[in-house]
């Protein structure tokens, strides 16, 4: 079987369908691991669809035809997959129009990942996304600073915001570590799917969270600090410009075992 397809509301896309959407840019998305042909997180994904959707169109479609249409693009690959789900309005953009039309959903599968290897070193960079709950396209701003970082010498990039406070990276949510907590940073982000499984896993293991600003001047005081994203619980941080960060591997180990922790449920 492929290992990559891409689906338009259930059924696969056909290159007229696909046209249009290629020059396109006013739509949202979720992105996810399947292992099992089970996906860990599955209500957070269909939250941020539904959620989003009325957000961006004024209107979501309902979670079990969602379901439905997920179904189909895993029984079309291999039981381990990435898994990009995207919901447009057929309106188009630069219209006012399309709250009265019903969005529709292309799905697209490919090669699992897993992320690169760590540590990374992130160059800071003033940086505010539009609609930061939104995980929207066409973000011209992830891949041009990710560009500048490499050109740097850095791996990425992390943002921060008007305020100082360093808020999310290029395609990653941050996480710290004060030796003793994790502490998630106080500022507009979008709240991944990964960082909301860890989070209520957290919970569950009774390991002590806060969510407060943090700036570069409080990063020789943190004991840690990692990326996340869908690829991974966590890659350890070497440095933040010049601000070293120890590796913490009991902190990545924590991260990651609580994510293990999140049973994978099937569509």
């Amino acid at each position: 079987m492929s290992s990559f397809v891409v689906h338009r509301n259930g059924r696969p896309a056909t290159a007229e369908e696909l046209a249009p959407l290629a020059f396109a840019g006013y739509a949202h998305f979720t992105a996810m691991q399947v292992r099992g042909s089970r996906i860990r997180g599955l209500d957070l994904h269909l939250e941020r669809l539904r959620v989003a959707s009325a957000e961006m169109f004024g209107r979501a479609l309902p979670d079990d035809r969602v379901r439905g249409y997920l179904r189909e693009a895993l029984a079309a690959g291999p039981d381990d997959l990435s898994l990009m789900a995207t919901m447009y309005s057929p309106a188009g953009e630069f219209t006012a129009s399309g709250a009265d039309i019903e969005p529709e959903v292309l799905l697209r599968t490919g090669p699992s990942a897993s992320g690169p290897n760590g540590p990374l070193a992130l160059t800071a960079v003033e940086y505010e996304r539009v609609l930061p709950g939104v995980k929207h396209v066409g973000e011209v701003a992830k891949t041009y600073y990710l560009r500048e970082a490499v050109g740097k010498g850095f791996d990425d990039a992390a943002f921060i915001d008007r305020q100082g406070r360093l808020s999310e990276a290029s395609i990653w949510n941050l996480a710290f570590w004060d030796g003793e907590a994790v502490v998630w940073p106080e500022a507009e982000i979008l709240r991944g799917i990964t960082m909301g499984i860890v989070r209520r896993q957290l919970d569950r293991l009774g390991i002590p969270q806060r969510v407060q600003a943090v700036t570069l001047a409080d990063l020789p005081m943190l004991a840690g600090a990692v990326v996340m994203n869908s690829w991974t619980p966590g890659i350890a941080l070497s440095r933040v410009d010049s601000a070293r960060l120890p590796e913490a591997p009991s902190f990545v180990a924590l991260l990651h075992q609580a994510y293990n922790a999140e049973p994978p449920t099937a569509p």
